[in-house]
């Protein structure tokens, strides 16, 4: 089930959302009623990001290697074109 607190939460029951999401579970924060942010434990975000940082990684040592280079404009108009309609 999602566990959606308050954010006064925070402060007020911190040990308890730390519990949460040491088990592996993201608590949702809302502020005014409406969601504000999400808070999960360091190894959920490092599984999360890990495959995009070791992809941001490569790209940055084949942009070393080769002397094209792409305008916004140019990598979105492939993109575009990739994406089937």
């Amino acid at each position: 089930m999602i566990d959606i607190r308050p954010v006064s939460d925070l402060r007020n029951n911190f040990r308890a959302i730390e519990e949460s999401v040491k088990s592996g579970k993201p608590v949702y924060l809302t502020k005014n009623g409406y969601g504000s942010m999400v808070v999960m434990s360091l190894e959920h975000y490092t599984a999360l990001t890990q495959d995009i940082e070791m992809k941001l990684d490569e790209a940055d040592k084949a942009a070393e290697t080769n002397p094209v280079r792409l305008t916004h404009e140019e990598v979105f108009d492939r993109v575009r074109k990739r994406i089937p309609r």
